[in-house]
């Protein structure tokens, strides 16, 4: 599963944005780790920064001194689309006669390669094969014809899929989320200016306080000088489609998503999952970090269920002993890496395991490599059972907007039923938390989330792909938007 993204921009009265955005950064480090960049406007002209590796590899000692400016948007990336390499770092920056202008995307166009060809045979040259750099020609092509918010409209009739954007248009910074909803993105207060963020965490890092959510298909406008924001709502959908998969295990815990706290949503689902497939083992662990939060909602669950009986209830305790300094399988390229990483990363408590029948509670299974080798150490270290409970209902379905969740043919419940998938991690037995669960959880309509990954229809109109609901792509040849829409 490869990482999607995270995006930040700033807009302060006179400070320099370069360090709180240099810090933003470190919070979305989560959401990306193969390149990080910085673009800043002092009111004369733009200032970037972009290199490949970590927040903390990718700036160096005087790096932030040359981003003056009180304006600016950042960006981490991990690849959904697009090389790896520093042509589709990001924020991609072009400059045009209407000025300059700096994009950073989280998400995945459906019709980035229909509207890369119709450009490009109108006379625009490409310089990567990502998606970031479609919309950065696609919206400066339509500033040459219209205001700011009328170019963006416009842009947006023609894009199709999931985005969450920061856009510096000279020392204009601008947020905008795609009608669906489908990526997360936060407006933040600081003392001094203003803040979009992909996560509230972020805000939290520069002592702000968390406004409220990006609205599906709303333009948020920065005030140059730092003191507000307009609003702008330019599509309104009937549904929206917000990632389910933020909640279960992409958002930092310490995040609000959606106005929900992750961390809390993650105990709830929890607590759900024993409601709905609890077993008594001796001991219920949860595989760190991720299963941490749904493993302590578990226990509690199971533990009100026994109230009164003495003998009843389980305890809640650490069996796998993470490495910190070991990057995470979830992101790292090959499946070699994967399974290196795995024994390199995790390491069994004997104390907790040996002679015990054990519950173990993890977000999901994507390869199921990871869960095959963590009931291997399990039985290696001396568990007599091993249950293995399952935050989020098997997933089926690659992802297309936002996480590159490998091929059908890497899934392992992509052509097996839960059954099958116990037997080839060698699990006494395996269950998955229900979609009803999820949406009760979050509080959410099923029809306002995007679920294409655990159902195989999605929200936008995929080649080849079954859809939830009524919804075409838009004909890319034909005009976007025009200026009095």
């Amino acid at each position: 599963m490869d990482e999607k993204c995270g995006v930040v921009g700033l807009s302060l009265t006179d400070r320099a944005a370069a360090r709180p955005l240099y810090y933003s950064l470190y919070t979305l480090q989560h959401r990306g780790q193969e390149s990080a960049g910085i673009v800043t406007h002092d009111g004369f002209q733009q200032h970037d920064h972009v290199e490949m590796g970590l927040v903390e590899e990718a700036f160096g000692p005087g790096d932030l001194e040359g981003l003056s400016g009180a304006a600016g948007i950042g960006h981490v990336r991990y690849p959904t689309a697009g090389s790896v390499e520093k042509s589709c770092a990001q924020p991609f920056t072009v400059s045009f006669k209407s000025g300059s202008l700096a994009l950073s995307h989280n998400g995945n166009l459906v019709n980035a390669g229909e509207i890369r060809d119709e450009l490009a045979a109108k006379g625009h040259a490409f310089t990567s094969d990502g998606d970031t750099e479609v919309i950065a020609h696609d919206l400066a092509r339509n500033l040459l014809e219209s205001d700011l918010v009328r170019a963006v409209k416009a842009t947006m009739s023609r894009i199709h899929g999931s985005y969450s954007l920061t856009i510096m248009h000279d020392e204009t910074v601008l947020g905008l989320r795609d009608p669906e909803g489908n990526r997360p993105l936060v407006i933040g207060e600081l003392e001094d200016g203003y803040v979009l963020a992909s996560e509230s965490a972020a805000i939290d890092t520069l002592d702000g306080d968390l406004v409220r959510d990006v609205r599906p298909g709303e333009l948020v406008v920065l005030e140059d000088d730092g003191t507000g924001f307009e609003s702008y709502q330019l599509v309104d959908r009937e549904h929206t489609a917000h990632c389910f998969f933020e909640h279960v295990y992409f958002a930092r815990p310490d995040s609000v998503i959606d106005g929900s706290l992750v961390y809390e949503t993650r105990r709830d689902l929890g607590r759900a999952l024993w409601a709905e497939s609890g077993i008594e083992t001796d001991v219920v662990m949860p595989v760190p970090d991720s299963g941490r939060a749904f493993a302590s909602g578990y226990a509690d669950a199971a533990s009100e269920a026994g109230a009164g009986d003495p003998d009843a209830g389980v305890e809640f305790a650490e069996g796998l002993m993470k490495n910190r300094y070991v990057g995470r399988t979830f992101i790292m390229p090959t499946q070699d890496e994967r399974e290196r990483a795995v024994r390199l990363k995790l390491n069994p408590i004997r104390s907790t395991i040996e002679g015990r029948s054990v519950t173990l509670i993890d977000d999901s299974i994507v390869r199921g490599t990871t869960s095959t080798q963590l009931v291997e150490l399990l039985r290696d270290a001396g568990a007599e059972e091993i249950h293995v409970r399952i935050g989020a209902p098997p997933i089926v379905a690659p992802c297309y907007m936002g996480i590159d969740m490998a091929t059908r043919e890497e899934l392992i419940a992509a052509e097996q039923d839960v059954a099958a998938v116990e037997d080839e991690i060698g699990a006494d037995s395996l269950a998955h938390l229900s979609i009803d669960a999820i949406t009760e959880a979050l509080g959410t309509d099923r029809e306002d989330l995007c679920l294409g990954c655990v159902t195989g229809a999605y929200p936008y109109d995929i080649d080849g792909e079954e859809r939830d609901r009524d919804v075409t792509a838009p004909a890319v040849g034909e005009a976007g938007a025009s200026a009095d829409d």
